[in-house]
């Protein structure tokens, strides 16, 4: 690519600017202005005169869960992390903002419950939009966020990229169209619902939820700076209402979307059960707090980079230091990053984090429903402006100057030394060098790959030091690309919100500056009311970290994995400034159509992979799929786990998507029959996998009702918030107000796969058992 005049640059964001100010003179007057405002204080900036604004407003969710058995986890890059069951399905939960007035002016931010967002799957999803017809020709490459809850306990082998194909295996193309079609879905919801409606902003303060994983780090940023916060990770969850205006006149809250800065990895990494993590179990207590299968509750992440749900420290599990907190400094135990691990608010239950998710989750939902319940917190929404864009940029090669006029450049992506040593909430995993040998978890793909890595020259050296080279990933092309160089860069604006959506995991101060200068500059570009101005992600193309330059030249993890060299992050605050003048619709009628930038490779055909599929089912000797093999006892106590289990089949042959693997259903003798009350969907009903044969396919489900969930008496010492029991646990008879108490069985649904390829479903029945 050609390199830019830093000159040029200045000249032309210079001109950008110049004429974004002119425009707002020219708009200046009460006839100008385009927000709603009380007929009797036409030019008064006082909040409390101010109607919110109407816009189009829809949301959407559907179920993205992909294979939740023999795949390897996306989050960890740990090989031997391979899926063996279902605590919670995941979903794509999609909330489109637009234009009343002019409905092609509108956006999608989506929250998808994945690691990330990704540039093969974002490219499936819009290429299945353009598939839909015109109608959806609405939704393109401007207008579509697709960001991740950074959960780290589903499944993957669905990313564009090599570099995170090498623990899976390679790449799952079941598991990638699981996620692209209930992405999709969500959007087909969202706007089959649209519908006037307002929107109100509000925020509070979760103090117990995270906490620095990388403080050391954090401090090498300027003390002043540093003064200005109270904390070292952000405490603020802002929260977006969307509330629909019905043809009475009254308003019904149809969805919330909100930011809040926490590391998805309160499930281990030695967890093999598919779960949405912390911020899945905040929005299925939202979604069940409601009572309206129609709401929908997105928990999106913000300045997640150096956060952690791992709220009581990290300590040394082993070896001579054990008890002991990891070295400051470096996170080390001794000379070793294995022994460090962070813990969360339940640590030492041995239950792979599975309470410490519920907690960290509950904390989130509570301190949403603490905003929600308050409607006088909120502000609204206002301003007759709905505008998005986006840009690819390639950040191998891009030049640019910083604010206070030095001339800065970023370099191809490259991941340093402290990458393979890992963090405390998982700790070297991916250093895969290692996995050689005997090592029955040594990746099939590094075998193939792994002399085809590119040595960094001067060059890329000097770019990128500090930092010690360990993976050249944007210098191997071979045999396809391991990494992005060419980045998303998007914003959105509805009204005086802003949204900045991240491309990679911005840390605290990162995500700080970022929003600032956003802020900062739309404030002097745009009149109105004062801007609010978040960052969500990490989206569309997964770019890694994005660590201050003070931070990257500690090279602790953070620094380690922010791919384009110390000014990365000047570059997207670069990119993010220089364009807000096209979210103006004045300024951007006046400015050159928005040059998309080179298009990204999309790798979805060329993959390599080495994961099997199933080859067949059986269902043992004189058994019939769906045959209960264990029964549960007659009667169980409330608080108890009650299980049973069944001739089973794979569950890679049908995802089963929009339904489920398996079933309570409770019998209601007023009615005669049987109901549904729970499944998949349900933290507290489990679905475990076994194969009991490999030569025979023979394989046995589990599914365990853990009543613990629903009495709360999961709960143990210290760990748990202050929350009410009915804000706490399962909820699955909180809404219903239905005592424990009653007649049960369980439902397993399945499919099996012959030998020629059929897949047929099947089901089968529990025997019944009784709480009481």
């Amino acid at each position: 690519m050609a390199r830019t005049s830093p000159l040029i640059v200045a000249l032309a964001v210079g001109l950008l600017i110049t004429l974004s100010t002119i425009n707002i003179f020219q708009r200046g007057g009460p006839s100008g202005w385009s927000w709603i405002w009380a007929p009797s204080t036409l030019e008064s900036r006082n909040a409390t005169s101010i109607v919110a604004q109407q816009y189009l407003l829809g949301v959407g969710k559907a179920d993205i869960t992909g294979p939740v058995v023999e795949i390897n986890f996306m989050g960890y890059a740990n090989g031997s992390q391979l899926g063996t069951g279902l605590r919670q399905r995941l979903y794509s939960r999609s909330f489109v903002i637009g234009d009343i007035e002019d409905p092609n002016e509108r956006f999608v931010y989506m929250v998808l419950d994945t690691q990330s967002g990704d540039t093969a799957i974002r490219h499936g999803i819009l290429q299945a939009l353009a598939d839909l017809g015109d109608e959806y020709s609405v939704y393109s490459q401007q207008n579509v966020a697709v960001t991740g809850t950074h959960s780290h306990s589903g499944p993957g082998a669905w990313l564009n990229y090599l570099l995170p194909q090498i623990t899976s295996k390679g790449f799952n193309k079941p598991s990638y169209q699981a996620i692209v079609d209930g992405a999709v879905e969500s959007i087909k919801v969202a706007h089959a619902n649209l519908a006037p409606g307002r929107l109100s902003v509000g925020t509070t303060e979760i103090e117990d939820a995270s906490i620095s994983r990388s403080e050391y780090a954090y401090l090498q940023n300027p003390a002043d700076e540093r003064a200005r916060y109270e904390n070292d990770v952000d405490k603020t969850m802002t929260l977006l209402r969307f509330t629909h205006i019905m043809d009475s006149g009254d308003e019904k809250d149809i969805g919330i979307l909100n930011w809040f800065a926490v590391h998805g990895t309160s499930m281990l990494g030695n967890n093999t059960i598919v779960t949405a993590d912390n911020k899945g179990v905040a929005a299925y207590l939202f979604e069940k707090y409601m009572n309206d299968v129609s709401f929908v509750a997105g928990f999106s992440q913000a300045n997640v980079g150096d956060t952690t749900p791992n709220v009581l420290g990290a300590y040394c599990e082993s070896g001579e230091h054990v008890g002991e907190m990891c070295d400051f400094k470096t996170s080390l135990c001794g000379n070793t990053s294995q022994p460090c691990h962070g813990r969360g608010p339940y640590f030492g239950l041995n239950d792979a984090g599975t309470a410490s998710t519920f907690e960290i989750g509950s904390r989130q939902y509570q301190g949403a429903r603490k905003i929600f319940d308050d409607t006088s917190a909120f502000t609204p929404v206002t301003g007759n402006v709905v505008k998005s864009l986006h840009q690819f940029v390639d950040f191998s090669t891009f030049h640019f100057t910083l604010a206070n006029g030095t001339a800065a450049k970023t370099c191809p992506a490259a991941l340093g030394y402290g990458f393979a040593a890992g963090t405390s909430d998982g700790p070297g995993a991916f250093d895969f060098k290692q996995g050689q040998g005997d090592d029955g978890n040594a990746s099939p793909v590094w075998a193939v790959v792994g002399n085809l890595l590119h040595d960094p020259n001067k060059t890329q050296e000097a770019c990128q030091d500090p930092k010690p080279i360990l993976l050249d990933v944007g210098e191997t092309h071979l045999p396809y690309e391991w990494s992005p160089n060419i980045v998303d860069v998007q914003l959105f604006r509805v009204g005086q919100f802003f949204i900045i959506v991240s491309p990679g995991e911005a840390t605290t101060m990162s995500g700080r500056r970022w929003r600032e200068a956003v802020q900062s500059t739309a404030a002097d570009l745009f009149d109105g009311e004062e801007p609010i101005v978040i960052l969500g992600g990490p989206a569309n193309s997964y770019t890694h970290y994005i660590a201050t330059p003070e931070e990257y030249s500690l090279q602790r993890y953070e620094g380690a994995s922010t791919l384009f060299g110390p000014q990365t992050l000047g570059a997207n605050i670069n990119k993010s400034v220089s364009l807000l003048p096209y979210l103006d619709p004045a300024t951007a009628a006046n400015l050159p159509a928005l040059d998309p930038g080179p298009a990204p490779p999309i790798q979805v055909n060329k993959s390599l992979t080495f994961i099997t599929g199933v080859v067949v089912d059986n269902a043992g000797i004189l058994k019939s799929f769906g045959d209960e093999l264990k029964k549960p006892k007659p009667t169980y106590q409330p608080g108890d786990s009650i299980s049973a289990t069944f001739a089973g089949a794979n569950p890679r042959n049908n995802f089963r998507l929009g339904g489920t693997f398996a079933a309570l259903e409770r019998f209601f003798p007023d009615a005669g029959s049987w109901r549904q009350i729970a499944n998949d969907a349900n933290w507290g009903l489990l679905y475990e996998w076994q194969r009991t044969s490999t030569v025979l396919g023979t394989s046995e489900v589990a599914i365990t009702w853990e009543t613990k969930w629903e009495t709360g008496s999961w709960k143990r010492g210290p760990g748990s918030s202050e929350a009410s029991a009915e804000e706490s646990h399962g909820e699955l008879f909180a809404r219903e107000q239905i005592e424990l108490k009653g007649l049960y069985r369980f439902k397993y649904y399945g499919d099996a796969k012959s030998l020629s390829g059929k897949i047929t479903a099947f089901n089968g029945t529990s025997s019944e058992f009784r709480i009481g």
